[in-house]
């Protein structure tokens, strides 16, 4: 969503269409919710404190990778704090967008959706709703063409792997040796002639 990288594909790229990843999306929106868990954490004292604690990673799951002794433990936020609870709700909620398959729908969700964030009275929320307005029709876009780089995002996180684990690497071309090897389809027992292998 930075500005120069749009900017840039305005430039040259006129008649593209350009689509906000979804990932960018949900750590944006995550990145709210942990926000209003921030000041509410820096509010509290004694056993509201300890409420609070060990809720950042439960606050990021998603609805369906959580046990019912998860989702109990946010639902009790109703009465424990009710600014966490409502920020995780509209969390929970905004799932529902990545399901539709027409984009007037999801056009039709996401004002339903920023008028209760809005509504919510929760300042980082409110924030994320600027972002989503400002970018509507580039999140809009996802709806019709279903475009991800999630493939791109797996690949960079492993090939960060392969440089971490080296310690770096004298030449490029050692580099990217290693990539292929780690991501590839070779076998490379296969590779061994017969009469070297001992196993």
């Amino acid at each position: 969503m930075s500005a120069a990288y749009i900017g840039a594909i305005d430039d040259h790229c006129p008649d593209a269409t350009l689509v906000l990843d979804r990932f960018h999306i949900v750590k944006a929106l995550n990145g709210a919710v942990d926000e209003v868990r921030n000041e509410e954490w820096r509010k509290a004292a004694g056993d509201k404190l300890k409420a609070l604690k060990g809720l950042r990673w439960l606050l990021f799951m998603h609805s369906s990778n959580r046990s019912k002794t998860t989702s109990r433990i946010l639902n009790a936020l109703r009465k424990g704090n009710r600014r966490i609870h409502r920020a995780w709700v509209l969390k929970d909620e905004f799932e529902q967008f990545w399901e539709y398959k027409a984009p007037w729908a999801a056009k039709k969700f996401l004002k339903r959706w920023t008028t209760a964030a809005l509504k919510s009275r929760l300042e980082p929320m409110r924030d994320f709703v600027k972002t989503l307005r400002k970018h509507m029709h580039r999140i809009i876009s996802f709806i019709a063409s279903r475009l991800t780089n999630a493939v791109a995002e797996g690949l960079n996180r492993v090939i960060r792997i392969v440089k971490n684990r080296a310690s770096g690497f004298r030449s490029l071309p050692a580099f990217t040796d290693m990539i292929f090897l780690t991501v590839g389809d070779l076998d490379i027992p296969a590779q061994i002639p017969v009469k070297f292998r001992t196993m």
